[in-house]
């Protein structure tokens, strides 16, 4: 199956070699099993909470996906667990990813693996569905930084990409910053999505988010370029 333009571009933010990868809520696999397939890491995890998927998920792995040279160990593994009770390796770099859930769930995720790994560093990819201002919020508060971030367009649907570590010092936004071209029509598109949104949720109070992004807007109009 043809990988989809958002599982494509999570997968390029896979740029460097890791220890182990953990592919969250994976679903069918498409992206962790790309990444086994490119040998982005010593081992890619497939983890999920549903025990029908995960069955599934190891029967199609079985069949379609090689194993390491030793012939013995898989270089991937089904894990069929709550990803908020994640416990991460302590041996070598860790890429935890997590796309196609709501912004809100995954905040609550990532409480759960801040709370099983206290002080463990690690990479995360995240493509939150919506919440995405409350999410970079949360990411705020817990010293995540930016390594990079994409806005992709699939099926008239955006998404949000961001690439983020416990070691990084370059700060999260709360509405996106590198991400940004708005002198592209479908990121103009999603800008004024973003702020009809917000302003339907403000009622008689403005949403915080609202002059954030207005504040985005404003700074990218052609007064001032």
């Amino acid at each position: 199956m043809k990988t989809s333009r958002r599982l494509a571009a999570i997968s390029h933010f896979v740029n460097q070699h890791y220890q182990d990868i953990w592919d969250c809520c994976c679903d069918h696999g498409f992206l962790g099993a790309e990444l086994v397939k490119r040998k982005a890491a010593n081992y890619v995890h497939f983890v999920d909470s549903v025990p029908q998927i995960c069955q599934r998920l190891e029967q199609k792995l079985s069949r379609h996906l090689p194993y390491t040279s030793a012939g013995s160990t898989s270089q991937w593994q089904v894990h069929c667990v709550d990803v908020a009770k994640l416990e991460l390796k302590y041996n070598g770099t860790q890429l935890v990813i997590i796309a196609g859930v709501g912004g809100e769930l995954c905040i609550d995720l990532l409480k759960g693996i801040l709370s099983k790994n206290p002080k463990r560093d690690f990479e995360l990819i995240l493509c939150p569905v919506h919440y995405q201002y409350e999410l970079r919020q949360f990411l705020q508060d817990h010293n995540f930084g930016l390594i990079d971030e994409q806005l992709v367009e699939e099926n008239q649907r955006h998404y949000e990409i961001l690439h983020l570590s416990t070691t990084s010092n370059f700060p999260v936004s709360k509405v996106g910053k590198k991400m940004w071209d708005l002198s592209k029509p479908k990121h103009q598109q999603y800008l004024a999505k973003t702020l009809a949104h917000y302003r339907r949720m403000g009622g008689n109070s403005p949403h915080p988010a609202l002059l954030a992004y207005e504040t985005l807007q404003s700074s990218h109009s052609p007064d001032n370029s």
